[in-house]
Parts: structure tokens; C-alpha cells; sequence
């Protein structure tokens, strides 16, 4: 078995690490799922860690917080935010990053992670995450955004892949150079999203395994796995949706054990945001993943 997290009593700050293990996003549909045995002298359930969508938790107080504080007595936390449009054209929102700020002191998350994408316009907030073009303005205005949330927040930043339904012709880089060189000059590290892998080489039509291959896996802290809904496009080609909506693909399963053979294991997380399961379904899920940790101890490229 991995490493496991054990809690002594009111002890949460001394939980920062995510250890590596798999982890389940914290959903309020699972609050009594996780503490319920535990407040009747039970056992707590055997999951590496949870993370959070700061969005879900910036207000002051109310159930969202009185649940997290007491999950997090217990388990490591990550931050993984969608809402900060770090690739946007404009400056990034102020009062967002105080909000963020906030919540990494109060909470102290072994990892905090947010999106290459962009989700505003001015004053105007789109509930999607919309792709870039990789080009070299691009990058200085991402670096840019990121130097400022780290600057903020006092501490790195891991920055996921995206999910791609489209190719921009002004891109003159492709995604794992300009993931790479923004790593390099920020100094932030990577969160390698599988399922958004295999959502884009199906849709881009390139070889996913290939791409993981590639990838600077040094720079990895953490896998993102989730579900994705088959559609197709106009021309009636095969399309997916990262739905978040279902168990993960099998073939996606095979794609994350590709990445642990060359990486090593690292904190997994588990996605699933709609159509939300019992709880039990999902720890199945967290269990496979470590199944397959467990397969590959030993480090790969990572440290080779």
C-alpha cells in the first residue's frame, strides 16, 4: 500500500504535504460521506487527500467552511482554481487574487494549481475555460500573470494543460514547447491532465502517447484523471467533451499508466464535477489509480 496520511487531533496545518497517493475533488454532496463514521468513532475514509475549487469557498463563513475546516483537521488540501483567467488579455482581477491569497493562509494546501486558459472579457465572466493561441505575445502575457498570483500568494503555482476543440493558425510553438518555456521562466511547475491529453489528441488528431512522452515530466507535480463524453464534429468525426460527467476512459487509464512508468508516482486527482456518484464509486476510482502507483514505484525519467 502507499504512503498513507494519518492525523493526530486538531493537528490540520501540520497536513501540508499531498502525499503520493490519489486524491477525490471535496464535493458538498460527500461532506457527511467523509465524517459521519468519524464523528461516531469510526474510521475516516482511506483517501490520500482532497481538493478544493477556491471559487466554492470565497466567502467568509457558512456550511461551505464549516466543512471544509473540519476535512481538513484531518486530510492534505489543494487549490485548483478555474476562475482567475490567467491567460486573459487583460489585467488580472485584484479582488480574485486577495480572495486566493485568503484562502491558501487560512487553509495552508500542499498544492495550488489553476488553468491555462482564459474565462473573461473586461467586465464580462464566461462559465468555460477557452484555449490560446501558443505564441511568443502569449507567453509574455501568461508569464506575466502567473509572476503576479505567485508574487501574491507567496509560493509556486502548478499550471494544467488544457482541453483543445480547436487549433489557432496564429500559434507558431506547439503546447509542451510553450508549457515548457513558461515553466522555465517562471519557475512554475506542471499539472499534467490526462484525460485533457487524450480529449485533445483525439480532437487534434495526434498520437496521445506520443505527447506524454514528451512531455517534461520533471516538472509534474500532480495528474489530473477524469471522464469525457464522446460526440462528433460537423464533419462527423469523433469529438470529445472533458464532461467531468463520468468514471474515467479505459483508455485514458492506460495513458496514465504510461505516464507513471516514465514519472514516477505523483498526487493523482480524480475529477468528476457533474452528475455527481455515490461517494463509494469515486474512492473505486481513487483506488485504481493507486493500483496502478503502486504497479510503477520507481521513478522514471523524472529523476533520470
Amino acid at each position: 500500500m502507499l504512503d498513507k496520511v494519518t492525523s493526530p487531533a486538531n493537528a490540520r496545518f501540520m497536513l501540508n504535504k499531498v502525499p503520493m497517493r490519489a486524491g477525490l475533488g471535496l464535493k458538498p454532496e460527500h461532506y457527511h460521506d467523509i465524517l459521519d463514521a468519524h464523528s461516531e468513532g469510526g474510521e475516516l475514509p482511506d483517501i490520500g487527500w482532497f481538493e478544493i475549487h477556491p471559487e466554492n469557498y470565497m466567502g467568509e463563513g457558512g456550511p461551505p467552511h464549516h466543512y471544509l475546516e473540519r476535512i481538513r483537521e484531518h486530510y492534505p488540501l489543494s487549490i485548483h482554481g478555474v476562475g482567475l483567467s490567467i491567460g486573459g488579455e487583460g489585467p488580472l482581477n485584484k479582488e480574485h487574487l486577495a480572495r486566493l491569497k485568503s484562502l491558501n493562509d487560512r487553509y495552508q494546501p500542499g498544492l495550488f494549481s489553476e488553468h491555462l486558459a482564459w474565462s473573461s472579457h473586461e467586465s464580462h465572466f464566461l462559465n468555460d475555460l477557452l484555449p490560446l493561441p501558443y505564441t511568443e505575445a502569449t507567453i509574455d502575457r501568461v508569464c506575466d500573470h502567473i509572476d503576479e498570483l505567485q508574487q501574491a500568494i507567496g509560493r509556486q503555482i502548478l499550471l494544467e494543460n488544457p482541453s483543445l476543440y480547436v487549433a489557432f493558425d496564429s500559434s507558431t510553438m506547439n503546447e509542451i514547447e510553450f508549457l515548457s518555456r513558461i515553466a522555465e521562466r517562471t519557475k512554475c511547475g506542471l499539472l499534467l491532465d490526462i484525460n485533457n491529453v487524450y480529449v485533445s489528441a483525439t480532437n487534434q488528431k495526434y498520437d496521445h502517447f506520443d505527447y506524454v512522452s514528451r512531455f517534461p515530466l520533471h516538472l509534474v507535480g500532480e495528474f489530473h484523471l477524469g471522464g469525457h463524453a464522446p460526440d462528433q464534429d460537423e464533419t462527423g468525426a469523433p469529438l470529445l467533451i472533458d464532461a467531468h460527467d463520468r468514471a474515467v476512459d479505459d483508455e485514458v487509464w492506460r495513458l496514465y499508466e504510461r505516464a507513471v512508468m516514465l514519472a514516477g508516482p505523483l498526487p493523482t486527482l480524480i475529477e468528476w464535477d457533474n452528475d455527481i456518484p455515490p461517494f463509494a464509486e469515486l474512492a473505486a476510482q481513487a483506488s485504481q489509480a493507486e493500483e496502478i502507483m503502486a504497479r510503477n514505484p520507481v521513478l522514471g525519467s523524472r529523476h533520470g
